[in-house]
């Protein structure tokens, strides 16, 4: 009996110190621009990376777990900014559908969208921050 109840006590103190670990990436501020980007993501890339990140083979590239998503978030955000007009290679794959500039967006919606990409389609990156977005479109 007493070793039954020393398991339960150590089960419950190795519980409650996990519960109480933050996991990265996951602080309010980041859940709320996840939010938010989901929002920016439904109106504005769904129709060409598809509800689930997985793009359209040869047209549209996939937004999951690819070097350019998980990779330089500068890149990522000149593509955002910029579009993409070129067949580039992403992870030995060429996509020909042109991404138009979504520069008509505000530096936190990229923000939000990006962290959202970048923390979603079984993707796990740092978010992007506005002020990253407007140091980064500044050099534009």
């Amino acid at each position: 009996m007493k070793k039954v109840m020393m398991i339960g006590v150590a089960l419950c103190a190795t519980l409650s110190f996990l519960s109480a670990q933050t996991k990265p990436g996951k602080n309010p501020a980041q859940s709320q621009s996840v939010s938010r980007g989901k929002k920016v993501y439904e109106q504005y890339c769904l129709t060409c990376h598809q509800v689930d990140g997985s793009g359209v083979p040869h047209l549209n590239p996939p937004l999951t777990k690819t070097t350019f998503v998980l990779g330089n978030k500068t890149k990522l955000v000149q593509i955002v900014l910029k579009g993409m007009q070129s067949s580039e290679p992403i992870d030995d794959e060429y996509y020909s559908n042109n991404m138009p500039p979504h520069n008509f967006l505000k530096d936190q919606e990229i923000a939000d969208v990006l962290t959202y990409v970048r923390n979603n389609f079984g993707n796990k990156a740092n978010a992007v921050t506005a002020t990253e977005v407007k140091t980064i479109r500044a050099k534009n």
